[in-house]
């Protein structure tokens, strides 16, 4: 069909020489289109790296350039975008030469048969091949697709957020809500997200609220369990493929969707984005979620299973993060801050996740969690001296999966969606369900989970022993704490920051007082005096990625959709609020949603409205039941294991690996009187004893002789329910006194 078109056409072009898969596409013009189109992708990446280093080097970086380059892919998901970028500019050219020529507009697949498209997927490498994963003796999370059963792709990194509703773009197929001011929705065009953030979310840092229930780690320790989650790449390019101009940074689509995803029947899919990261809570951001960072973030010289860690500098003698291999610039703002133009500067920490250094409080948990995966893989070894590295290091990893998912649920998302959706949707583990797709909903990432972004406060205190303000190193404004690792190194360290975090409130999203200066004016503002607006910022990119409008997740959710004013007052309990949303919006359809979800009054208990506390615990509940290697699903620990597990404690972990001396017990509520600072000696820690490998006894431990079969029960004689009988208060007979296990350790 194709070779009979362009004869017609009159096309003769020369057949090309480049086979970047060993396979060469079945026409001359074809493959001529791909080469070029790869040629334009390939010199678009080279130049947009090439001005991106030479800005980093002239210290002319500007705010939108910060940004890009945070969210910029690495690894096989740069592949993965750039497999989409080849197939879509392909396509594009097949297009262009022929409507230049036939002088009427085709589609691409007017031209292209079946076999053409599956060869053009093929060499761009847009072809999905999920190879099948083998189970190690222990689960290794870098290799976590094989946490699904039925479907190795479900929550696996680098496949596509999913849908719980439908897209909805401008054209139908890719272009964002918006794109064409001449487009209306429900009648109404969309409001600029600059306007609507003027009009709505603007606030004085002076009108700050404390909330007088929780601190600022809940606000902080929420956006680290984010970058668990979930990282949307933009493309890399920094120019235009074509001869358009785009005004902002689209998220990278996924192969086969959007205009290049043309079915082979000639109809395009809608546009979709990618989730570079595994949808479990696996600690992606610390070991990363690929496995050639997962190798490069380990100390593979060390035989006791331990993370790398700076060899420049320590903390008082502990830990800190590595820096980046690349020596990355976009930290070098100590001399920019502090005016001092012979001040030493410092590279970028690394860390799993990219976004490690984009608050020195965000920094400082990474540096915790760092640590508690090295003491505890030291504490292994003590128990185990008989284990190599490989075992240690996977199962203090193992472990540490185990508290993120333990500190998440039972401590974090109470707070969070409150007491109903708890009850309803979170309460005690149901069992894994084969039939669940835990992989993260596109609303979720883009929108519901950024509700935290109006409980950061102008500043982060760093506070001294005795939780007041640290007399040589103070609190720090927001727009100076971005991209800082020089303040972890040569100003106090972690201790002061984390005290901070835990005695300072977070602040208290209120209908007339949303989002702070420093995140709405002064976003990045360290590189020049313009800046970004991260209220507007989300904004677009639910309309970016085509998320449907408020009253749609409202209906999802099944609660009202307010239709006019006294409706949506009702909703909001507020009719000033209600009257200047549908001023700019026209309609409740159309307010884009995570704007409408921070706008709701808290439900009874949490610090998100109603329509939020569905769509957090509704994905958490997927998260959960879909994952086969959940630590309470039975055969991942052991019951003694499990009933160890159900004591760990953020506080603790900051006991044991900073030189803080009290802390709160709950390090997400203010202190108060049923919630008092406490000496750290005072706190106990997990029970390791149920970690001891018994089979090996005597002179002849040597090498990996650890079994995961060890720890396994039988399946068929367990009952789900056993899990809720061992309570660790009621059955103390399982508990070993944490003062005899430290003496029996050493």
């Amino acid at each position: 069909m194709l070779l009979s078109v362009l004869f017609v056409l009159g096309i003769s072009l020369v057949p090309a020489h480049f086979k970047p898969t060993g396979e060469t596409l079945g026409s001359p013009f074809l493959q001529q289109c791909f080469e070029d189109a790869k040629k334009l992708v390939d010199d678009a990446y080279k130049y947009s790296r090439e001005e991106s280093l030479r800005r980093v080097r002239k210290e002319v970086v500007r705010p939108h350039d910060a940004l890009r380059l945070l969210k910029q892919p690495r690894g096989d998901t740069r592949s993965a975008v750039r497999s989409a970028d080849y197939m879509a500019q392909t396509l594009r050219l097949v297009h262009d030469r022929v409507h230049h020529v036939h002088k009427r507009s085709l589609n691409a697949t007017d031209l292209l048969t079946g076999d053409d498209m599956l060869k053009l997927a093929e060499i761009s490498g847009c072809a999905a091949r999920v190879p099948t994963p083998t189970v190690p003796h222990c689960p290794q999370p870098e290799q976590v697709p094989h946490s699904h059963q039925n479907n190795p792709r479900l929550g696996a990194s680098n496949t596509p957020f999913t849908r719980w509703l439908p897209a909805e773009y401008d054209d139908g197929i890719s272009q964002p809500k918006g794109w064409n001011r001449n487009r209306t929705f429900n009648n109404f065009m969309l409001p600029l997200v600059r306007q609507v953030s003027n009009n709505i979310l603007s606030m004085t840092d002076a009108g700050v609220v404390n909330d007088d229930e929780f601190t600022h780690m809940v606000t902080l320790f929420g956006q680290w369990n984010d970058h668990d989650l979930s990282f949307t790449p933009v493309s890399p390019s920094i120019r235009s493929f074509s001869n358009g101009c785009i005004p902002a940074f689209r998220s990278a689509p996924v192969c086969g969707t959007g205009y290049s995803a043309y079915n082979f029947g000639g109809e395009p899919n809608k546009r979709e984005q990618i989730n570079a990261l595994t949808a479990f809570l696996d600690l992606g951001q610390v070991y990363g979620s690929e496995e050639k960072l997962a190798l490069y973030l380990r100390n593979l010289s060390s035989d006791a299973g331990l993370m790398r860690v700076n060899t420049e500098f320590r903390d008082k003698g502990r830990e800190l993060l590595p820096f980046h291999p690349m020596q990355v610039q976009m930290c070098a703002t100590r001399r920019k801050i502090t005016n001092n133009p012979n001040a030493q500067e410092v590279p970028c920490f690394i860390a799993g996740d990219v976004r490690v250094d984009e608050n020195i409080a965000l920094t400082s948990i990474h540096t915790l969690f760092l640590r508690e995966h090295n003491r505890l893989a030291r504490q292994l070894k003590r128990l185990n001296p008989h284990w190599d590295s490989e075992t240690l290091y996977q199962e203090a990893r193992k472990i540490m999966g185990a508290y993120t998912q333990k500190l998440v649920f039972k401590d974090y998302l109470p707070h969070i969606v409150g007491d109903e959706a708890m009850k309803k949707q979170l309460d005690q583990y149901p069992g894994y369900n084969s039939e669940i797709d835990p992989s993260i909903a596109n609303v979720f990432a883009t929108a519901a989970y950024r509700f935290a972004h109006l409980a950061i406060q102008p500043s982060l205190s760093r506070l001294d022993e005795n939780y007041r303000e640290h007399p040589l190193f103070p609190s720090v404004p927001l727009y100076e704490a971005f991209f800082t690792p020089w303040r972890v190194v040569f100003e106090g360290g972690i201790d002061p920051v984390l005290r901070g975090l835990l005695g300072q409130p977070a602040k208290l999203n209120t209908q007339d007082q949303m989002m702070v200066d420093a995140l709405r004016e002064r976003l990045f503002q360290f590189v020049q005096r313009l800046a970004l607006d991260l209220g507007s910022l989300n904004m677009q990119r639910s309309r970016d990625h085509g998320i449907p409008g408020y009253n749609a997740w409202r209906k999802f959710c099944g609660l009202s959709q307010p239709r006019n004013v006294a409706e949506l007052s009702q909703v909001l309990g507020n009719e000033d609020l209600a009257r200047r949303l549908l001023q700019l919006y026209g309609t409740a359809d159309n307010i884009d949603v995570w704007l409408g979800g921070v706008a709701e009054p808290f439900v009874r208990g949490g610090r998100v409205g109603p329509l939020f506390a569905c769509l957090i615990a509704t994905q958490f509940q997927k998260i959960r039941q879909g994952d086969r290697l959940w630590y309470e699903n039975p055969g991942v620990f052991t019951r003694f294991q499990r009933n160890a597990l159900r004591s760990v404690r953020l506080s603790k972990i900051i006991c044991d690996n900073t030189d803080i001396t009290s802390v709160p017990v709950n390090v997400f509520k203010v202190v108060s009187r049923q919630n008092r600072r406490v000496l750290c000696s005072r706190l106990s820690g997990i029970n390791m004893s149920p970690w001891r490998d018994r089979s090996c006894v005597g002179e002849n431990c040597f090498g990996n002789t650890f079994q995961e079969d060890l720890y396994k029960e039988d399946l068929n004689n367990i009952d789900l329910d056993e899990l809720d009988q061992i309570d660790p208060e009621v059955d103390q007979d399982l508990e070993v006194d944490p003062e005899n296990l430290n003496n029996e350790i050493q």
